[in-house]
């Protein structure tokens, strides 16, 4: 209350001063004392009575949840609001205080009065709704960007995770390969041991890392191939068919090893009808492919490989891993991804994307605002030239019509239709990805 009275009397005295020092002919303490009187029933009774319109509608439909609805009851509730305050004022200080004739309350030159004190009327409360809105804007947003860290954090936990998931997993696989070697094989056993210090150093290198390169991960399979080669000797071929442009890319760390891992615990694999496992590229996919052996597991041995990869896909791009499987064949493609992005917390990216959204939002809504603030003040200003200039034909009606129907265009596309349609479209388009992501978890 105390903050709205002190707006009432700036406005009160900012409006007495403009009309006493450039519409009063007659300079005198008792003119003034009348203008300050006239100004402040103005403020007044116009500012509470849309400063509670205003409080009511934020009450009933909030900015940041329904925008449109709360833009439109403004808009007409102002109007109409406005519209009778007005008329009611113009009466009390023209008719009551100044005088004047009642019959004349609804003439030309009245008119033209009630014409342009509505449009300052409309003036000062279209600031008030900019100011209203910009402060549910950035209540919002606020609450918008923490509400998108916490699930951005949630999502580095889940990640992190994963990635951890890793570790025992890799020393479990490779722990029982070497256990198999050492009752065949002491010697190669002794190899496999150091083979294996390598590739797990590889591991602990890469697996604080979203993205390596293609070429570092084909390296590293290669070395794993060789450790496999070493285990099941004639039983498992390998064939590597990568071209220059897919090592320049990046992909999950350790997915071939994971995804060659499964090839290998799903399927049979002898001298007599041996695993065959290709890894070529294909249209912006790795492609990892087996002749399909399968062989019964039991429910223990379960591994985490396929669900692991397309989950930390799943957090880092909204490409899909693709599995296909057929009678002879089984599959798995992932996305070669153009861009590494490690440097970049999630929560970081969350919080840019919030911000350029929100900024953008801001800026289309004080384009909108500036436009109907330019509109509220110039055509008042050219039905006064026309006033004075040539009163017989009401010229400025052109151009407040056609002005008029560009701001309601402008106010649909910002709040309405065009905001409404993209949005839709935007979630329809990311609840299909969602959906095609799900399928293959």
């Amino acid at each position: 209350m105390t903050k709205g009275l002190k707006k009432t009397f700036v406005i009160t005295l900012v409006l007495s001063s403009l009309i006493f020092g450039f519409l009063t002919p007659d300079k005198t303490a008792s003119n003034l004392s009348l203008t300050l009187l006239i100004c402040l029933l103005y403020t007044a009774v116009l500012g509470f009575s849309n400063g509670l319109l205003n409080q009511f509608l934020n009450r009933k439909y909030s900015w940041a949840v329904s925008t449109t609805k709360r833009m439109f009851l403004g808009i007409l509730a102002t109007v109409i609001l406005n519209t009778v305050l007005v008329f009611v004022c113009n009466y009390i200080n023209f008719i009551l205080i100044q005088g004047e004739d009642p019959a004349h309350f609804f003439n030309g030159e009245m008119n033209l009065r009630h014409w342009l004190i509505l449009n300052i009327a409309l003036l000062v409360t279209a600031v008030m709704h900019i100011n209203g809105f910009i402060i549910a804007l950035k209540k919002n947003t606020r609450s918008e960007v923490v509400e998108q860290k916490i699930i951005a954090s949630a999502a580095s936990a889940q990640f992190e995770s994963l990635k951890n998931q890793l570790d025992p997993h890799f020393l479990f696989n490779s722990l029982n390969v070497l256990s198999a070697l050492i009752d065949e094989n002491r010697e190669s056993a002794q190899r496999f041991t150091d083979s294996m210090s390598k590739v797990y150093r590889y591991v602990l290198e890469q697996k604080d890392k979203e993205l390596v390169s293609t070429e570092e991960e084909i390296e590293f399979a290669k070395t794993y191939c060789e450790l496999l080669k070493t285990r099941f000797e004639d039983s498992v071929n390998f064939e590597f068919q990568v071209d220059e442009q897919t090592l320049k890319a990046f992909v999950v760390p350790l997915s071939l090893q994971l995804l060659l891992e499964n090839s290998i615990k799903h399927n049979f694999a002898t001298e007599a009808s041996p695993l065959k496992i290709r890894i070529y590229s294909e249209d912006g996919f790795l492609s990892i492919e087996n002749n399909y052996q399968p062989r019964e597991l039991s429910q223990e041995r379960q591994g985490i490989g396929l669900s692991n990869i397309v989950q930390r896909y799943a957090l880092l791009t909204s490409r899909n891993v693709f599995i296909e499987t057929s009678e002879d064949l089984f599959k798995v493609k992932i996305p070669l991804l153009t861009k590494k992005f490690s440097s970049m917390k999630p929560t970081d990216l969350i919080e840019e994307t919030a911000y350029k959204k929100a900024s953008k939002r801001v800026e289309e809504i004080k384009n909108f605002y500036g436009n109907l603030i330019s509109y509220c003040i110039f055509i008042p200003f050219m039905f006064l030239i026309n006033w004075k200039t040539s009163p017989g034909y009401w010229w400025a009606f052109w151009p407040m019509l056609g002005w008029g129907i560009g701001v309601i265009s402008h106010a649909i596309h910002v709040f309405a239709i065009g905001r409404s349609w993209e949005e839709k479209q935007i979630q329809k388009y990311m609840q299909k990805e969602h959906e095609n992501t799900n399928r293959w978890k």
